[in-house]
């Protein structure tokens, strides 16, 4: 794919082509222009999609990068096998999803896609390559696939070089996070061949990344550090909103702790920030992930210490569906309750164990109506995630058809204005910057009095609100006489 006859110093080939591997080679692209870039994978339609005007995920600045580079030295394809033969470097960024069935399901990682692509590199390179671990793994995990790789590989003569690489990125602010990382960590064998091999992918970062800011480690060390770094910040988000509970009742207001506590130099003012719960796709499953390596280890104190993490995150979501079945007089059967936000954050698409499935599951057990408006995620998408079983989402299986299980329950809408109309209550499940600027008197004439705001992001006026009429419960904070009374 030389562009125009030019010869690339290096080739880069990717697998996966999804919210890691479709980001982070674009920014590759962008910033080496001598190298080529090509990004495989397996599924047409996300293909077509990257290569179009409308790119199948979405990131603020994404489609300015794409579009710098597309053509030029980035390439997305289906050639899957072709790409892989001819590349000097490939990167490995498929799905690790949690195990659903079998020895450590609900917590370990599901190597499968992982091994199979370790397989067809193996089997089509005729040429020394340096495979690169993207996706989040395991640690030992780089051992496993380099005897995956060694065995399935018919030319002797064929090397390959294993390097951990893991993505820090948040979603929302990913091409912010490639553009200026707070580090790229590289880790690889010290041997000859792995430092050599280091140097290799370390001068692909050089090209926009400072020296200083690329660290270089050995194997377990980089994959280990991946869990670790998302296991902790899960933790604080889970601290926070543990303490979140204990504000509520006691008159205290999180917002304030969380600001008091953040002024601490040692602490620092991140993920602070009270919330209904964390999500994403990695948070939850790496914690889960390092839950097991633990158990399987015999380190039962450390995995009981970090699965706590899941449980709090899991306790907060709860509590906020009690919260709402409690406020309004203990039934919500057949009533209307508008759901704003249904992405696990702001400024993305991603829905993936977004907390918004498990309330939204939680108040159609008592038999809600739900009205749902998220201004980038699709009623498709939404029905998918609330019919496909716990720890399913990752699995391509389980994605091909979104059932209309969720119908009689649920209704999708184009703007927040038309999904409140006529509801009982709204709950704020994501911190979208539009629902700030929303005309909530309008809104408070179209709903059932006594009408309820649920603020499960902190992000409304609350005495502002009160003042309209409003019934408000504001997550980690006083709470509204009325609903002290209701719990009387």
């Amino acid at each position: 794919m030389a562009q125009n006859g030019k010869r690339f110093k290096l080739k880069i080939c990717c697998i996966g082509a999804g919210y890691v591997g479709g980001p982070t080679m674009a920014m590759i692209a962008l910033k080496a222009p001598d190298i080529e870039v090509v990004v495989v994978d397996i599924n047409e339609a996300r293909i077509a999609a990257w290569n179009s005007d409308t790119l199948p995920i979405y990131e603020p600045g994404l489609e300015d990068v794409v579009k710098e580079a597309l053509g030029r030295n980035l390439f997305f394809s289906t050639e899957v096998k072709k790409h892989v033969a001819d590349a000097d470097v490939v990167f490995v960024s498929v799905n690790t999803p949690t195990k659903t069935r079998g020895v450590g399901a609900g917590k370990a990682a599901d190597l499968t896609y992982w091994e199979g692509a370790a397989r067809m590199i193996a089997s089509v390179s005729t040429s020394s390559k340096i495979i690169v671990e993207k996706s989040t793994v395991p640690v030992k995990t780089a051992e496993a696939i380099e005897k995956v790789l060694r065995r399935n590989c018919d030319d002797d003569s064929v090397q390959f070089d294993i390097l951990s690489n893991p993505e820090f990125l948040a979603e929302g602010t990913a091409v912010a996070d490639l553009m200026k990382p707070d580090r790229v960590l590289i880790g690889g064998k010290d041997t000859a061949r792995g430092r050599q091999a280091m140097e290799v992918l370390k001068s692909v970062y050089a090209h926009w990344v400072p020296e200083e800011n690329i660290l270089l480690t050995n194997l377990w060390s980089a994959e280990l550090t991946k869990l670790t770094a998302n296991a902790m910040l899960a933790q604080r988000i889970s601290s926070v909103n543990s303490i979140s509970a204990l504000c509520e009742v006691t008159g205290a207001d999180i917002s304030q702790v969380s600001h008091a506590i953040g002024t601490d130099s040692r602490i620092g003012p991140k993920f602070l920030n009270a919330s209904v719960g964390f999500g994403g796709s990695c948070f939850q499953k790496d914690i889960l992930n390092l839950v097991y390596i633990c158990e399987t280890l015999g380190l039962k104190m450390v995995a009981d210490y970090w699965n706590s993490v899941v449980e709090i995150n899991d306790y907060q979501k709860q509590r906020f569906v009690e919260r709402v079945i409690e406020s309004m007089f203990n039934t919500i059967s057949g009533k209307i309750i508008t759901i704003l936000g249904f992405a696990f954050k702001k400024d993305t698409g991603d829905t993936r164990e977004t907390p918004a499935i498990d309330v939204c599951k939680g108040l159609i057990g008592d038999n809600a109506q739900l009205h749902i408006y998220d201004p980038q995620v699709s009623k498709k998408q939404m029905l998918g995630d609330l019919t496909t079983p716990k720890f399913e989402w990752d699995h391509p299986s389980a994605r091909q058809q979104a059932t209309t299980l969720m119908d009689k329950h649920v209704e999708t809408f184009e703007d927040a204005y038309s999904a409140a109309k006529g509801s009982h209550a709204l709950c704020i499940l994501t911190e979208w910057d539009e629902f700030k600027e929303l005309d909530f008197r309008r809104i408070y004439k179209d709903m059932v009095k006594p009408a309820f705001i649920f603020d499960g992001r902190n992000i409304l006026n609350h005495s502002a609100l009160r003042e309209m009429g409003y019934i408000v419960y504001a997550l980690g904070k006083p709470l509204d006489p009325f609903l002290h009374k209701s719990q009387d």
